[in-house]
């Protein structure tokens, strides 16, 4: 039997948390009674610097259920490191251990899936979108074109794959040997290279709040896994720079020849468009090249990822 954690990060979370717990106490039992994972396996909601009563609900939810267990991070810290430091308790703790999102979208039957897979050898489970749906038409081309568009950046993730995820202790072990503290686990995952397998689900609608990631903080969050990832944005800054030289030198011979034939028209309007398009290029290529030059700052002071203030156990 496989001895199986749950973590589950939460950021103003007050609304679910307790359909959330309710249903995951029906799916242990379930698994306990037949005998697919142990009676001392546990699920840990991880607080994220919550503004309303969400960590006082995982109190009492472990005041009342051993299977209920948490971590309070000292302050909001972000998804990515919210679900790390959910990860880091459950080191050493577990055979497995499943990443999911508290708003029962993710489908928890699937849970069975994820634990046969692992035990037919397999460190590293992904959860992926089988359709879309239940989602607008603007909300599956955006969703669908962030995978697409991660990958042809050379940030390679998952189609479809969230952080729905379960790991084998030995993949956690090698995911903490990445030290980053730019995270993108959906990148950093992959990397570790162990056997892999699929899980597909249909994902439900959200059970009530609102969601963390609109479409701002989505793109934002792909900047950040591409520039965590890849260079491949410097590269085409290259790019970009050797196809204007070839335009420019095309312009220059088009301008000798309209001289030296007596063409030559003045004009400002060619000027002023060529200006605007390399000025415009700069500032994109030195934002892009800042933003590696920030991360790399900031993995230099090697600050902690987070800092937990409490633990339920």
């Amino acid at each position: 039997m496989t001895k199986l954690f749950i973590v589950i990060p939460c950021y103003n979370e007050s609304e679910v948390l307790f359909e959330t717990s309710k249903r995951l106490k029906e799916k242990f039992t379930e698994l306990i009674n037949n005998k697919n994972i142990t009676a001392d396996s546990k699920v840990i909601f991880v607080d994220d610097g919550s503004q309303d009563n969400t960590w006082e609900i995982i109190e009492q939810l472990h005041s009342k259920d051993n299977l209920f267990s948490g971590c309070k991070l000292s302050r909001n810290r972000g998804h990515q490191n919210a679900l790390l430091a959910g990860l880091y308790c459950a080191k050493g703790n577990c055979d497995a251990v499943i990443s999911m999102d508290s708003d029962l979208q993710d489908d928890i039957n699937a849970i069975d899936d994820f634990i046969r897979e692992y035990e037919n050898g397999y460190e590293v489970v992904y959860g992926v979108r089988n359709k879309r749906e239940k989602d607008s038409a603007f909300k599956r081309v955006t969703a669908e074109g962030f995978y697409k568009f991660m990958n042809f950046m050379g940030a390679e993730v998952v189609f479809n794959h969230a952080d729905y995820r379960l790991l084998g202790k030995n993949a956690l072990e090698k995911l903490f040997e990445f030290k980053e503290v730019n995270l993108f686990l959906r990148g950093l995952v992959p990397l570790i290279g162990y056997k892999s397998a699929k899980v597909y689900y249909e994902r439900n609608e959200r059970f009530a709040g609102k969601s963390k990631y609109p479409l701002k903080k989505m793109l934002s969050f792909a900047f950040d896994g591409i520039s965590s990832l890849s260079i491949k944005p410097i590269k085409m800054i290259i790019h970009l720079g050797i196809i204007f030289v070839f335009i420019s030198l095309i312009i220059l011979i088009y301008s000798l020849i309209s001289y030296f034939s007596g063409n030559a028209v003045s004009g400002w309007t060619s000027l002023i468009v060529s200006i605007w398009a390399i000025g415009g290029l700069n500032l994109i290529a030195i934002g892009i090249i800042g933003e590696y030059v920030g991360k790399v700052f900031l993995e230099t002071k090697q600050r902690p990822r987070f800092i937990i203030e409490e633990e339920l156990k």
